[in-house]
């Protein structure tokens, strides 16, 4: 549910927008993709290196996108398909309707990532969160008791009572408004100081203690309410056993706030990361892109084995049986790849980088789509003179349960379930129709008058990311006490503070970025893995335009004893 915050307890100021703009390194990502002096160049006796990527989605493209930009030659693996968990599934005859299995709602405050999107020429439009201002109606479904609201005052006064209570430990335990206007200045040595003081305080506290230690949450009642409608996209007692400052990285930086889905699909950022030329590229002809550099305008197939080879390469196997070898290497996919489905070489990594690979924390997310004949929900009922269905939050089977409309004389999309840890599990034996299933029986409890059913056209398509071979998890959400680990992954890319024999591979994408589970943050760690590479060949950022690298040390993440 939407729960909204306070202005106060966010600092609210409506002419300064909050941004993905910290808090652990703030660092304006989105001013350095903009400024006309580019991001970094390399020399000119490195144009033409080949550098592998390994993962092809959002963060392994647009690095391969923009080493094209510097004149170097990308190799892209990829053991399935383009996007990773940017994954739109397409509807036969039905062109513009896509299923979102993975990312598929993005804040505004993802203001490096909207750079990229608006670069390619992708449009967004409002996603229909509940009590968002695209969405008609909400209903929540509670221990069998229905409320009907547009607006969070239709909901009965406990609900604003969550709602105050949430607030409220913000401000008194999390310093929120304080926080939050210093976000929304960019006051570096504000949010450092800021920051410092709550990862001290709550690296080691889970989301449901910091609640249990408020006041304003001593009820029970309201802390059961809070966990199954939650704040922004619905429910969040699945996120209870996960450390704090996971959810106040959230809130402090509007995250769960205004959210937008990308029109014809997410994959398309990705692919077009691919496939689009890239204006600018220095030793490339122009019209040069990411794909016209691999051979039939295809990636390589899934990296078996990964080694490292005399005096200071990456050699990497591929599922073909091609051995091929590198000056440099970055890997953008799921962590625990390296422990299992890919043969590592453990010299790739200092053991303390090992040990926070090992501790990572996956969690689960399963999601259930039906293709309907129209969007019949708008039907008005006439015995209630309300919409005859509406998005709904439940404590039922189905949990999430979102409306996509594209127009009255078009098919209308019904996420029927999205669900997430426990949830999710409860559902890995059922196939895509016993899911369907299930979601159609908890959705008739509530709607006994509308058959769901009659209006489905297509069959249902489903995924749960747990039992994905290439990433077991929907995204990493760190536990109490994982702030280290969190860092050391983190801040990889400054290898200069490596011992020599563990340079030259890097980590990028969702797992090493401190706001795992949004799109920004694959972004930003693909451009620290680029100034990575670009420094580990000699290249350089100009004067007006430092990278993240080159203020690494005024930024530098909190380190605790």
């Amino acid at each position: 549910m939407s729960i909204p915050i306070a202005p106060d307890a966010i600092g609210d100021d409506d002419s300064t927008p909050l941004t993905m703009f910290g808090p652990d390194f703030p660092f304006a990502y989105d001013d350095y993709v903009t400024s006309a002096a580019g991001i970094g160049s390399v020399p000119e006796h490195a144009h033409g290196t080949r550098v592998a990527v390994i993962g092809a989605g959002l963060s392994g493209t647009l690095i391969a996108h923009e080493l094209v930009r510097m004149g170097l030659r990308p190799v892209v693996y990829e053991a399935d398909q383009i996007g990773g968990r940017m994954r739109s599934v397409a509807f036969d005859g039905h062109p513009g309707i896509t299923a979102e299995m993975g990312a598929m709602r993005f804040p505004p405050s993802s203001t490096t990532l909207f750079h990229y999107l608006d670069t390619l020429g992708l449009q967004t439009t409002p996603f229909p969160n509940p009590l968002s201002e695209a969405t008609p109606s909400t209903v929540i479904d509670l221990k069998g008791r229905k409320h009907f609201a547009r607006i969070l005052d239709d909901l009965p006064t406990i609900y604003t009572d969550v709602s105050a209570a949430w607030n409220r430990t913000l401000d008194e335990y999390a310093r929120a408004s304080e926080l939050g206007a210093a976000i929304r200045t960019r006051d570096v040595a504000a949010i450092r100081a800021i920051w410092s003081d709550l990862v001290h305080r709550h690296d080691d506290t889970t989301f449901y203690g910091f609640l249990c230690q408020s006041e304003a949450f001593s009820s029970f009642a309201l802390r059961e309410i809070f966990g199954q409608v939650g704040f922004g996209t619905g429910g969040w007692d699945t996120d209870f056993p996960n450390s704090i400052l996971e959810i106040l990285r959230v809130v402090c930086t509007a995250s769960d706030d205004h959210h937008r889905g990308i029109v014809g699909g997410s994959s398309q950022l990705p692919q077009r990361l691919w496939s689009t030329s890239v204006d600018g590229a220095a030793y490339w002809p122009t019209g040069t892109s990411v794909r016209s550099l691999h051979e039939d305008g295809v990636t390589r197939p899934r990296v078996v084995e990964l080694r490292r080879t005399h005096p200071d390469k990456v050699t990497v196997t591929d599922s073909a049986g091609r051995i091929d070898t590198f000056d440099a290497a970055v890997f953008t996919g799921q962590g625990w790849m390296l422990l299992n489905t890919i043969r590592t070489d453990e010299r790739l990594l200092p053991i303390d980088h090992w040990t926070a690979i090992e501790r990572t924390h996956y969690m689960g997310s399963s999601k259930v789509f039906v293709l309907v004949d129209r969007p019949f929900w708008k039907d008005i009922d006439p015995r209630t003179g309300r919409e005859v269905m509406s998005m709904t939050l439940t404590d039922r089977m189905s949990r999430g349960t979102y409306l996509l409309d594209f127009g009255d004389d078009r098919p209308g999309l019904i996420c029927l379930s999205y669900t997430w840890a426990d949830d999710s599990l409860k559902l890995l034996p059922l196939d895509a129709v016993e899911r369907m299933d299930l979601m159609l029986k908890s959705l008739a409890e509530i709607y006994p008058g509308v058959d769901i059913r009659s209006h489905v056209i297509a069959s249902p398509v489903t995924l749960s990311w747990e039992t994905e071979r290439d990433f077991m998890g929907a995204f990493k959400a760190n536990l109490p006490g994982h702030y280290r680990y969190q860092r050391r992954l983190y801040t990889h890319f400054m290898q200069d503070r490596l011992p020599a024999e563990f340079r030259g591979f890097f980590l990028a994408g969702d797992d090493v970025s401190w706001t795992a589970g949004w799109a920004e943050g694959a972004v930003q760690t693909a451009l620290n893995a680029l100034w990575g590479i670009m420094t580990h060949f000699g290249g350089h950022t100009t004067a007006d335009n430092p990278g993240p690298g080159d203020v690494y040390d005024d930024i530098a993440p909190v380190e605790l004893d």
